[in-house]
């Protein structure tokens, strides 16, 4: 086009200025670039075999339906909101009615090289409900956690600390003595296989600010396929938590050296192992 436009412009046929009048109307006809916008609104709805968080059952082996949403600002500074079904309050404190956990968190993320980035936040775990407390055995489950976290390529170390008391837990040989100073260091992997495989491992060790029995460490590796629609998941989850629910224990209802042998209100008798081996199911999509 340039050739055919020069050798019209030397046989007299178009002028320059005629020329450089065209140019600037066509450059002033064509629609000015759309900046691309500095936020990012994402959504998100699973649907899970179980709800398992760090190891440790949150209902009782039945299914749970969790999602969220998040925002994202250009500059790294984020927002988000989760949810999800729980049992394991109403399950261990008589008269309880807790059914959903909700969870309120923010941050910045930011780049220290193309390969190696940070992400720092708050994490609030909300249980609204009424009758979650025992008195002198159980505090308020709400709580709330600082976090920080390196991330290099697909590789992720985190360590979460509790401001507040941890789950619900009180130190041993006290009344209701908060557990404030908690922490939970974990790392994780997720790796692309390509053609929409992945798979994940996980390590992580619950410290109970304390109260030694209720700490403990978990493990979980999986495999996940993006089908397009959605992605499915299937992981094994074990602990060494000390969920030991012997005849003894179960008589007992709990012994307090086997804190997550997991009493349900209906009877000393109907006790559940919460940081046994398992494995996992889940379906994911985003949107």
């Amino acid at each position: 086009m340039r050739k055919l436009t020069y050798a019209m412009v030397l046989a007299g046929i178009v002028t320059v200025p005629a020329l450089l009048s065209a140019q600037s109307a066509s450059a002033a006809d064509a629609p000015a670039a759309v900046p691309a916008s500095p936020h990012t609104f994402t959504g998100n709805v699973t649907l899970a075999s179980e709800y398992i968080y760090r190891g440790i059952a949150q209902t009782r082996g039945k299914p749970a339906i969790q999602g969220g949403f998040d925002y994202a600002h250009a500059s790294g500074f984020y927002a988000g909101v989760w949810g999800s079904s729980i049992s394991w309050i109403n399950d261990g404190v008589a008269g309880a009615s807790a059914n959903v956990e909700i969870d309120v968190y923010g941050g910045y993320k930011g780049s220290i090289t193309d390969d190696l980035g940070y992400d720092v936040g708050v994490l609030t775990y909300n249980y609204p409900g009424s009758g979650k407390t025992a008195n002198g055995t159980i505090l308020d489950q709400d709580t709330t956690e600082l976090y920080a976290a390196l991330t290099w390529k697909w590789l992720t170390v985190k360590y979460s600390h509790s401001t507040t008391a941890l789950f619900g837990w009180a130190k041993t040989g006290t009344t209701l003595t908060k557990t404030t100073g908690s922490g939970y260091l974990e790392a994780n992997a997720a790796y692309d296989l390509g053609e929409g495989w992945g798979v994940n491992g996980h390590f992580g060790h619950q410290k109970v600010n304390g109260y030694n029995d209720a700490s403990y460490s978990d493990y979980k590796f999986g495999v996940t396929k993006d089908l397009g629609v959605g992605v499915v998941g299937l992981a094994y989850s074990g602990t060494n938590a000390k969920d030991s629910c012997s005849a003894i224990v179960a008589a007992a209802g709990t012994d307090g050296t086997n804190p997550y042998c997991f009493s349900k209100q209906a009877g000393p008798l109907d006790t559940y192992s919460a940081g046994k081996g398992r494995a996992l199911l889940t379906f994911t999509k985003t949107f």
